[in-house]
């Protein structure tokens, strides 16, 4: 977990795959906003939606392709599904010890 911090030099695929899925969940909160902007705007409002799923569209296109192909990170680690896979565990994982360590600090607060 440490180990960027831990190593002298800095291991730049790790920075990459920080960034592969940054942008790559960017892009699908582009699209979800763009889907819902478009369903439920009006007018103005709709446009706007169309142009936030488009760019969110392109974005993600355009990441997972250069992933694919090794321009962004991929080299020597782990495929796009792989990738996306174990980012959400981890973003599971993480939401399940959050409400696990509330879910004590409720029981703790309403008990005393």
């Amino acid at each position: 977990m440490f180990e960027l911090w831990a190593t002298s030099s800095i291991n730049y695929t790790n920075w990459n795959v920080f960034l592969v899925v940054l942008l790559l969940v960017f892009s699908l909160f582009l699209i979800l906003a763009g889907i819902f902007t478009a369903y439920f705007g009006s007018g103005k409002s709709r446009t706007i939606g169309v142009g936030l799923l488009v760019v969110g569209l392109v974005v993600g296109v355009l990441i997972s392709y250069l992933y694919a192909i090794g321009d962004f990170g991929s080299k020597g680690g782990l495929s796009l599904p792989d990738l996306i896979v174990q980012s959400v565990l981890v973003i599971v994982a993480a939401v399940i010890g959050a409400l696990v360590a509330v879910g004590i600090f409720l029981v703790a607060i309403m008990k005393s």
